[in-house]
């Protein structure tokens, strides 16, 4: 199996629902164990853009993204907010990877600056100070003077920032198409196989001229 076998998977408050809903059935896909964090924001913001309405409570959160992906039993793990036992929560217990899509500018500052008041923000300052693999695909537009100055800071200290902005050259006819080229870039920096988005030059042919 290539990439890592455990993922967190954080979604906070931005527009972008999708990019997270099809990086989780991805991930499950490819029988990786997902560690899910969700702020109540990203949940207000997934009911407003899809038609997935999560369940408030942990364990029923769990057992819906479970048959909503169709995962195998244990394979998601859902954790509130103020679970300070779980795993992501220390560098002993997290997984090696860390995925925050959609990123809001709030989240972003918050890592930026070490805030740990909830486990989102917790499992990031772990994955910092562990130097794992973070990836953060923030959703704003513009971006003010703060944000990008949080988008240096953390990258200068290994952090992957992948804005959530799909590109074209892959001829989308779909909103899904552009869903998928963020989430095969996502998974190309996780070094997990994915046959969405065919790496640049796969398919050139080259010319006697």
């Amino acid at each position: 199996m290539s990439g890592p076998e455990r993922i967190t998977l954080a979604m906070t408050g931005a527009s972008g629902a999708q990019y997270g809903l099809r990086l989780l059935d991805c991930l499950i896909q490819e029988d990786r164990e997902v560690h899910f964090l969700i702020s109540k924001a990203a949940q207000l913001v997934m009911a407003t853009e899809t038609d997935v309405v999560l369940p408030a409570k942990p364990q029923a959160m769990q057992a819906f993204l479970s048959e909503y992906t169709g995962a195998a039993a244990g394979q998601i793990r859902v954790f509130a907010k103020e679970d300070w036992m779980a795993p992501p929560a220390s560098g002993s217990g997290a997984p090696t990877a860390m995925v925050m899509v959609p990123c809001s500018t709030g989240t972003l500052s918050a890592i930026a600056t070490g805030a740990c008041n909830n486990l989102i923000e917790r499992a990031a300052d772990v994955a910092l100070k562990e130097r794992r693999q973070l990836i953060l695909v923030p959703r704003e537009a513009p971006y003010s003077s703060i944000h990008l100055e949080h988008m240096l800071k953390l990258s200068n200290l290994g952090v992957t920032i992948l804005p959530a902005s799909p590109g074209f050259y892959h001829q989308p006819q779909t909103i899904d198409d552009l869903v998928d080229f963020i989430v095969a870039r996502i998974l190309n920096l996780l070094n997990i196989p994915q046959d969405m988005l065919p790496r640049w030059g796969e398919h050139h042919i080259v010319s006697d001229d």
